[in-house]
């Protein structure tokens, strides 16, 4: 078959030089693009990450593409309609960095308790005051924890060994994981009210797009912090920015934004403006929001840790082979995939 596996990191090429034996394998380091080599475009099956475009105008362009398996976790940057239209199966990686993520969690919230990215800079400038240094511990804190699918539930058995207090909201309640790890779950607005830290771990769809906004940061203690390691678009990035230099929250962690690809790619930035493809507003806060004090922004990396991706890559590699074999896994639900005879 003919395979094209697209955003690859040199080290991270030698997972899929088996399928070169039998295989016509193309190895890139490029994202799926308005510009595109032609060579890529007779792929039968192609696997990418964030950084392609995987819409139903850019995929149209696979004329020959019965499977996609795309490298994260999350399925929301594919148009599935068009895949469902044309057949084509598409695979995710499920749970390969629950806990990985649930540490950068940790991350973002020692940084701020502590104040380590200030006092780092601080000390770099050749300044040791310890002014506007002071920090709180998290012993004792309430942590509230949106959302319990697996990453939440690392991060609930983390938060257990700083002893802190724990509330959840859940559409789908687990009482059995409540019981045994000692936490309570509670209506949204309770768990806004209450929590001194509160985290997301839900998907991104578009019934919850801005599930903390305006009306949700008012609900909030005066001085919390809240964390964001999920999807940019769960936050209404506006609203933050109020909330931040109002005092209504203290402290922001945030490894996702709203517009991040457009964030990421300057030379596109002009462009994505002019054809309204990506929100002006939208990208406009993302801006501002990365230059405010009290928050704190890592880039999508809550999953790099090694081990982690050697998961994902192991996983992705099977999720090919399973495909090929006629026994599809990992196969995104929500529509009839398509099988194809072992070759």
């Amino acid at each position: 078959m003919r395979i094209v596996i697209f955003e690859l990191e040199e080290w991270e090429r030698e997972a899929f030089k088996d399928l070169e034996k039998k295989h016509q394998v193309i190895l890139t380091d490029q994202a799926i693009k308005k510009e595109i080599n032609s060579a890529h475009l007779s792929a039968e099956i192609i696997s990418a990450s964030l950084g392609s475009d995987m819409s139903a105008e850019s995929l149209q362009r696979f004329k020959q593409l019965k499977l996609i398996c795309t490298r994260t976790t999350g399925f929301d940057h594919i148009d599935l309609n068009y895949c469902q239209q044309k057949s084509i199966t598409v695979c995710n990686v499920p749970h390969y960095a629950d806990c990985t993520v649930a540490e950068h969690v940790f991350a973002l919230i020692l940084a701020i308790s502590h104040k380590i990215v200030d006092s780092v800079e601080r000390n770099r400038a050749g300044n040791f005051s310890l002014k506007g240094l002071q920090g709180f511990d998290l012993r004792g804190k309430t942590l509230g924890v949106i959302g319990t699918g697996a990453i939440g539930r690392c991060v609930i058995e983390i938060a257990r060994g700083f002893n802190m207090n724990i509330l959840a909201s859940d559409i789908n309640p687990d009482m059995n994981f409540a019981l045994q790890m000692g936490f309570q779950y509670v209506t949204m607005e309770e768990l806004l009210s209450r929590s001194d830290i509160i985290t997301l771990h839900v998907p991104s769809t578009p019934e919850i797009r801005n599930l903390l906004s305006k009306q949700q940061f008012t609900l909030m203690k005066r001085g919390a912090v809240l964390i964001n390691t999920a999807r940019g678009d769960l936050i209404d990035m506006q609203a933050l920015i109020e909330a931040l230099t109002s005092g209504e929250i203290a402290t922001a962690g945030l490894d996702v934004l709203p517009e991040e690809p457009a964030i990421r790619e300057e030379a596109e930035l002009l462009r994505s403006i002019f054809t309204r493809k990506y929100s002006l507003e939208m990208l406009l806060a993302d801006h501002v929001i990365a230059h405010l004090p009290n928050v704190i922004i890592t880039p999508h990396t809550a999953f790099n840790t090694r081990e982690a991706v050697d998961r994902l890559l192991q996983t992705t590699l099977k999720n090919i082979e399973s495909f090929i074999e006629g026994k599809p896994q990992n196969v995104v639900t929500g529509y009839k995939p398509a099988y194809i005879n072992p070759v």
